[in-house]
C-alpha cells in the first residue's frame, strides 16, 4: 500500500472502479502501472488488470511516485476529498494544513510557502513537513505543485485563455517555470496539451466541476431561490441552473462579472461558464462555486453519522455562498425575521447600493454593495430602508471589517478566531456567528443552538432551555452538525421555516 493510503483498501478500491462508482470519485486514484496513467474511479477507458493497479488517497500521491494524469477522465474535474475529525492532534493540523492549500483566498496577493502554512498554524515548518508527510505521503510542497498543475490542466482544457494567463493564475510567477514544470510532471508542454487534451465541441467552454452522489439539486437550488434577490441571481429550476452577477478583489483590483452554473446530474457534474471580466479570478470563482454548492462533500461519512438520525436526508448538502462577506450582510438582515422578510430588505439594499452592471441577461443588473460601500454607508440611508439601528451598526461594522482585511470570511479562515471575532462587532451574536461559520467558512461541524426553526425540528421548542438542549442533541452529529442542521431543517413544513435565514 502507498505511503499516506494506508486507509485504503486496494481491493475493494479496484471493485469500486469496476464498477466506475461515482460516490467514491477523487477519494482515491488509480495508477496503472502498464501505461503510467493516474485516472479517477468513474474513468471509462479500458479495465485494467488487477496487478497493473496502484491506489491513492490523492492525486499528490499519485504524480509523486510519476503517474501523469488521464486526458479522458481528467483527475483535476473530481471533487477533493476533504476529511473531518475529531481525532488526534497532528491528523486534525495535517488536514487543516492541506484545506489552507486547497483555498486560494487564504493567501491573498501572496504565494503559498510552508513557512506562511506553519505560520498560520501556529507551529514549526518542521513539524508541519513531519505531520503533513505521515498523513498524506507527500510534502506540502507536492501538494501544492499538484493542485496548481491540475487547476492549470483544467484551464487550458475547458478555456480558450492564452497560456501565459493561465501560468499566471494558477500561481506560476512566469512561463518558463510553468512550461519546466509541465514538461517536467506530465511530459508535454500544454501547447501540446490543450490540443492532446481537447476532446470536447469547439462551441463548448464550460469548465465541469465533479460532485459525488448522492445530491439533492432540487433542494440546493430550492434553498437559493427562496433567497434570490433580483438583479444579482437568477434560478432555473427547470434547467437545473444559476447565474448571478458577482465582484471578486485580487491583488488590491475589483473583477466584476457574471457567471452561469447547470447541473448535469448525469455525469455528476456541474457546468461552469463565466464572463471574461473574471478570467483573471477564475480559480477563485471555480472555488467558491465549489463552496456555494457544496461540491466536495463526501457524502458516505456524512451519511455514516447522520443517516440514523435523517434517513431521508441523505442527498442534502450545505448551502455556502459565492461571497462570504455577502452571506454576512444577509445573515445579519435576517435576524429574527422571515426570509421573506430578510429578502425584502436585502432587495432594497441592493437598490440603494448595489453598483449597475451590463450582461448579457436582463434579468441580472446589478452587484451586491461592495464592502467599501456599506462600510461609509450612513445610519439615515440604512434607516430608511427598513433595517433597524442595531443591525445598520452590524452590518457597517462588518463591512469596514472586511474593507479593511480585519476580517476573512471564506473557507481558508481560521474558524474559531474567526467565530470570535465576529461576536465581538455589535449586533453579532452565537447564532449569527454559527450561520456564517457554517455557510462562508464551510465549516461543517457549525451549530446554531438558538435556531428557532431547529428547535421546532429537533422538538425542543416548548422546553426551559431549547437551545442548551439542541446542543447536547448535537452531540451525537459530530463533527457534521452543519449537514444536520439543513436535514432538520428539511423536515419541516414550509411554514415552519419561516425563521430559517
Amino acid at each position: 500500500m502507498d505511503t499516506g493510503a494506508a486507509s485504503l483498501q486496494p481491493d475493494a478500491c479496484y471493485l469500486a472502479l469496476q464498477a466506475r462508482d461515482a460516490r467514491f470519485d477523487g477519494r482515491f486514484f488509480i495508477g496503472v502501472t502498464s501505461t503510467g496513467i493516474y485516472c479517477r474511479p468513474v474513468c471509462k477507458v479500458r479495465m485494467p488488470r488487477r496487478e497493473n493497479c496502484r491506489f491513492f488517497g490523492h492525486a499528490a500521491q499519485a504524480e509523486s511516485a510519476g503517474f501523469r494524469p488521464c486526458l479522458r477522465c481528467r483527475p483535476e474535474l473530481a471533487p477533493n476529498s476533504i476529511a473531518w475529525s475529531i481525532q488526534d492532534a497532528s491528523y486534525i493540523l495535517a488536514h487543516q494544513a492541506a484545506r489552507l492549500l486547497d483555498e486560494p483566498e487564504a493567501w491573498g496577493d501572496e504565494p503559498p510557502s510552508v513557512e506562511q502554512l506553519a505560520a498560520k498554524l501556529g507551529v514549526s515548518d518542521r513539524h508541519v513537513r513531519r505531520i503533513f508527510e505521515a498523513q498524506f505521503g507527500v510534502s506540502p510542497v507536492q501538494y501544492l505543485q499538484t493542485r496548481r498543475l491540475l487547476t492549470a490542466k483544467q484551464l487550458l482544457a475547458d478555456t480558450q485563455l492564452p497560456i501565459t494567463q493561465v501560468a499566471l493564475i494558477s500561481g506560476y510567477s512566469s512561463l518558463r517555470r510553468f512550461n519546466a514544470a509541465f514538461v517536467e510532471h506530465y511530459g508535454l508542454n500544454p501547447t501540446r496539451l490543450r490540443r492532446e487534451g481537447s476532446i470536447r465541441p469547439a462551441q463548448d467552454t464550460a469548465i465541469r466541476l465533479g460532485y459525488r452522489p448522492p445530491y439533492d439539486v432540487k433542494a440546493m437550488l430550492g434553498f437559493f431561490a427562496k433567497r434570490t434577490i433580483a438583479g444579482i441571481e437568477l434560478i432555473d429550476s427547470a434547467r437545473g441552473a444559476m447565474a448571478r452577477t458577482l465582484s471578486v478583489e485580487s491583488a488590491g483590483k475589483w473583477h466584476r462579472g457574471w457567471l452561469v452554473a447547470e447541473f448535469d446530474e448525469a455525469r455528476h457534474q456541474v457546468a461552469l461558464r463565466v464572463d471574461d471580466a473574471l478570467s483573471q479570478v477564475l480559480p477563485l470563482v471555480i472555488r467558491r462555486l465549489r463552496a456555494a454548492f457544496d461540491l466536495d462533500a463526501d457524502p458516505a461519512a456524512i451519511n455514516a453519522v447522520l443517516h440514523g438520525s435523517f434517513p431521508e436526508g441523505d442527498g442534502l448538502r450545505v448551502p455556502g455562498a459565492m461571497s462570504g462577506y455577502e452571506i454576512a450582510i444577509r445573515a445579519v438582515l435576517g435576524q429574527q425575521i422571515t426570509v421573506a422578510a430578510a429578502r425584502t430588505l436585502a432587495q432594497r439594499m441592493v437598490d440603494r447600493f448595489g453598483q449597475p452592471i451590463v450582461t448579457p441577461f436582463p434579468q441580472l443588473t446589478r452587484l451586491f454593495p461592495e464592502p467599501a460601500v456599506l462600510a461609509a454607508a450612513a445610519g439615515d440611508a440604512l434607516g430608511q430602508l427598513g433595517i433597524v439601528k442595531q443591525r445598520q451598526a452590524a452590518i457597517v461594522a462588518i463591512a469596514q471589517a472586511v474593507a479593511d482585511k480585519r476580517l476573512h470570511l471564506h473557507g481558508g479562515a481560521d474558524v474559531h478566531a474567526t467565530i470570535e471575532a465576529l461576536k465581538q462587532l455589535p449586533g453579532i451574536g452565537d447564532w449569527t456567528a454559527q450561520y456564517i461559520a457554517m455557510r462562508a467558512l464551510r465549516w461543517p461541524d457549525a451549530f446554531p443552538a438558538g435556531d428557532v426553526a431547529l428547535h421546532k425540528a429537533l422538538g425542543v421548542q416548548g422546553k426551559p432551555q431549547p437551545a442548551r438542549e439542541a446542543e447536547v442533541a448535537s452531540h451525537a452529529w459530530k463533527p457534521w452538525r452543519s449537514y444536520a442542521v439543513v436535514r432538520a431543517w428539511s423536515t419541516l413544513a414550509p411554514a415552519a421555516l419561516k425563521e430559517t435565514t
